[in-house]
Order: C-alpha cells, then sequence, then structure tokens
C-alpha cells in the first residue's frame, strides 16, 4: 500500500506512486499539489515566430483572445502528455480553421515498445560487416546493415533488444535510442570493426578520427565525371575504391574521349571494362580499402599494350584523401614523383564535389496498437484513413513518412522534430509527439470522440489533464 503522501501516476504502465514535488521513474510527470503534471509545458507550433526563435512560456497571459489563425499555431503532442490507458480520449482534440476547413488534430505523446532508429553515418571507410552486431555500453542494440553509395547503414534498436533481451541490454538500447533522436552523441562499437560517435547532423568520428567528406561516387562514377579533366595531363588513372575500383584507359569515359591504352594490370575481378571489384579487403585506408600503399592493387605493366618508361600516373582515392602521382622507369616500375601542378587541381575537384560528412538519424516506429483508442471508437477506421492520406500524420508538427503496406508505420528525421521531443518509460520503451490531423467530418465518421473536441482557443484557455504551460516554438 502507497504511502498517504504519495499519489499513482497512471501516464504509463509502471504506474509510479509520486511524492510531493517529486517526479516518476521516467522524469516526465511530477506530483504537484496532489495531481499528476507533466513537467515539460505543451509546445505550441506557430509560424508568425519563426523568425524570431523560441518565446517560453506561451501562458494563458500572453494570448489577449484575439485573431488566432489556425493555419499559424499548431498545438503539437511534445509536453501534451499520453492516451494512456488507452480507453481514454487523447490529451488535445483540437479543432480549429485552416484554409477553410474545419479540422481537427488530435495531439498526445505516444509511447513506443515497436520502435528504433537507422543511422545514416556517411563515410567510404568500412566500419564494420554487414550484419555485425553494434553494441553500446557493451550491450547488443543493432546491427550493420547494408551499405548506400558513399554511406554505411546501420539498423538500432527494435522490440526485440527492448524487451527481448536482458534487463541491462533493454535499458542501454532505450538510453541510446532516447538520445539519438533527441541529437546526443552516441558512442558504439561494432563488433570485429570500428569504434563510432554518431550524432544526429555532425560528422561521425570513426576509431577517433572526425569523418570530413563522404565519398564523390564509386571510382567508376569519379572517372565518369572527371575523365576529361585529366586528358592530355597524365597519361593513366586509377580511382581506388572498396567496391568498383576504376581505370580511366579502360573505361568507357576514357573510350568516347580517345584515351589511349597504358599496359596496367589491375588485381581484382574485372566487371566491365575499366571497372573492378575486390582490388583489396575493406578498411580504414585508401577509398575504404585496408591498403596504405595503392601499388599493391597492381600487376606487372604490359609492353604489349602500351606501357613504356616515362609513363605517367596518378592514383586517387574517391574522396581526394588520398592522392599519388608516378612515373614507369626503365623496367616498367612506377616510381614515386612530387605531384606535378597541372594536377592539383584535377584533385582538389574531386574533394570540391564531395559532401560534407553528417549522420543521419531516422526514428522509425508504429504507430499502432491501443494508442489508436485514445483517437477513434473504432480504430482500424484510423489505420485505413491514415494509410488512405486522408488524415495526415506528424510527430512534433514534422511530417512523418509512411511505409506502404498494414498498420501505421512511419519514419521521421529527428533534426525536423523540436529539441527535446523524446522521453522514455522505464519498460523501457521510447515516448514521443504524435499528432492526427483530418477534416472534422472525417473525423467523427471515424468514430472519434466528438463531445472531447475543444477549439484552439480554449485549449489555450484551459489546458488539460496533465498542466496548462505551454510554450511556443517558432517553426
Amino acid at each position: 500500500m502507497a504511502p498517504v503522501d504519495k499519489i499513482r501516476c497512471d501516464a504509463c504502465p509502471v504506474m509510479c506512486y509520486v511524492a510531493e514535488g517529486r517526479t516518476g521513474a521516467c522524469d516526465r510527470y511530477a506530483n504537484e499539489g496532489g495531481r499528476i503534471v507533466r513537467c515539460d509545458p505543451v509546445t505550441v507550433l506557430d509560424r508568425r515566430l519563426a523568425a524570431g526563435g523560441e518565446i517560453r512560456p506561451f501562458a494563458q497571459a500572453d494570448w489577449d483572445g484575439e485573431a488566432l489563425a489556425g493555419g499559424d499555431l499548431f498545438v503539437s503532442g511534445l509536453g501534451a502528455g499520453t492516451t494512456y490507458p488507452d480507453f481514454k480520449p487523447a490529451p488535445f482534440i483540437v479543432s480549429r480553421e485552416i484554409e477553410g476547413v474545419d479540422t481537427v488534430t488530435v495531439v498526445t505523446e505516444a509511447i513506443y515498445s515497436y520502435c528504433g532508429v537507422k543511422v545514416k553515418i556517411d563515410t567510404d571507410r568500412h566500419i564494420g560487416d554487414e550484419r555485425a552486431i553494434v553494441r553500446a555500453k557493451g550491450e547488443p542494440i543493432g546491427m550493420v546493415m547494408t551499405a548506400e553509395y558513399g554511406s554505411q547503414m546501420l539498423s538500432l534498436g527494435g522490440v526485440d533488444h527492448l524487451t527481448g533481451g536482458s534487463k541491462a541490454e533493454g535499458r542501454a538500447t532505450c538510453d541510446s535510442l532516447m538520445a539519438l533522436c533527441n541529437g546526443e552523441a552516441v558512442e558504439l562499437e561494432i563488433e570485429g570493426g570500428s569504434t563510432v560517435l554518431v550524432q544526429a547532423g555532425q560528422a561521425p568520428v570513426v576509431d577517433g578520427l572526425r569523418e570530413e567528406r563522404m565519398r564523390v561516387g564509386c571510382g567508376s562514377a569519379t572517372i565518369g565525371m572527371f575523365a576529361g579533366q585529366w586528358q592530355g595531363l597524365v597519361d593513366e588513372v586509377v580511382v581506388v575504391d572498396d567496391h568498383i575500383t576504376g581505370v580511366v584507359s579502360e573505361h568507357q569515359a576514357g573510350k568516347v574521349i580517345g584515351w589511349q591504352e597504358s599496359g596496367i594490370k589491375i588485381k581484382g575481378r574485372r566487371s566491365t571494362p575499366g571497372r573492378y571489384f575486390q582490388v583489396a579487403e575493406p578498411g580504414l585506408g585508401w577509398g575504404g580499402t585496408d591498403i596504405s600503399d595503392p601499388l599493391t592493387i597492381l600487376g606487372d605493366w604490359q609492353a604489349k599494350k602500351g606501357a613504356r618508361a616515362g609513363l605517367t600516373l596518378l592514383m586517387v582515392s574517391t574522396t581526394g584523401e588520398h592522392a599519388a602521382y608516378y612515373v614507369l622507369d626503365e623496367d616498367l616500375n612506377p616510381v614515386l614523383q612530387s605531384m606535378p601542378e597541372g594536377l592539383l587541381p584535377s584533385v582538389a575537384l574531386i574533394e570540391e564535389n564531395c559532401e560534407p560528412a553528417l549522420c543521419t538519424v531516422m526514428f522509425c516506429a508504429g504507430a499502432g496498437g491501443s494508442l489508436r483508442s485514445g483517437v477513434t471508437r473504432n480504430p482500424v477506421r484510423l489505420t485505413r484513413a491514415v494509410q488512405s492520406g486522408a488524415a495526415k500524420v506528424t510527430l512534433g508538427g514534422a511530417e512523418a513518412f509512411l511505409w506502404p503496406g498494414g498498420g501505421i508505420t512511419l519514419m521521421v528525421n529527428v533534426l525536423d522534430m523540436p529539441a527535446g521531443s523524446f522521453g522514455y518509460v522505464p519498460t523501457p520503451a521510447l515516448v514521443a509527439p504524435l499528432e492526427f490531423t483530418m477534416p472534422r467530418e472525417l473525423y467523427l465518421g471515424l468514430g472519434g470522440y466528438g463531445d472531447a473536441i475543444r477549439p484552439l482557443a480554449q485549449v489555450l484557455e484551459e489546458g488539460g489533464e496533465y498542466g496548462d504551460t505551454f510554450r511556443a516554438l517558432g517553426r
């Protein structure tokens, strides 16, 4: 039995007993005067403030009751409170007129047991094998996915890591996901690979080295872009790349502009002319390979195919980070020479065409389950309205990408959401704002809670179940 000075919070399945002036285990709800309140204010997105920054708070006293433009103000789920237990209506069901349409927005903070993040890391370096386990604080929280063009990809979180392993695994997963989604830096260890410091919108740090740029393209693509820059300045160019190493004299781009054969021999699996796979093992060296000396990928030069003493060779990586210039001696061995002034601009051009290396964090979740009961008495109708596009889904006002197929599976760039949008409950699960917006007529047709609809002005005047403090955020 709970002590008399504590009250029970029903905002999540943990159901903490909270003492006066203290918060529950999630640090999101507190006992204030014998009432459970949300610690953070409800966030009102106000396009009129976009140029002037954030105002905190947006209190009732700051509003004069005049000229509320529904298209300018949007009550988000951030700070709104929860639908839990989900048989009750969402904390805010707000009506407003947008471009002449009577619109309803259903606002809540959703508890996501089924969620994770997809992380894009801009680097051509090999950070780990596909399917390698990714760990945080020593606990497995995800895996390496298939690499994309110029980027390594991670899939982190998910219900199996949150609830299917040990308590330590669940806590490490929840803590890492929340930190990443709130724009904080997280150190990840990849089994058999690198240690990577990841932060949304910031450059990745791989094994202590900060990445500056992502590659301009594979070796073949680099030749396609810049073959004309090298013609007349050098006899052969090799662009070293872990995936597709390019050789300009054999490449279609070289053939089109009349490049002469050089007699070069590449160690690796030849694909189409001028394109080679598997010239070396993946690693942190030239072009994402494990080599520090690019000559190790070359075989013997062939005089009958054009090799000769004095032939010049440029070897360069796909970021321009590595570049070297050689001249063949009398025995057709490449000898390292100083880079000619005439070739420096072409290497610089590769660097210029490389975009800054960044980390991208995409929150991915299933917004289904019982939380739909906080929107409508017939949850499947909400799902169908979302799938058809009749109802719009946002997270903290940020538009979400909806995956086709069953359910409401969504994905959103965390940097599009207001700062501090993500919290947690110790079940463990993430908590994030969620809004469904649709015409009033459609909402009522879905079985929505018509008697819980309140005009925007009334919401700003009275607040909600978990408090009446607001903040305005320029959007």
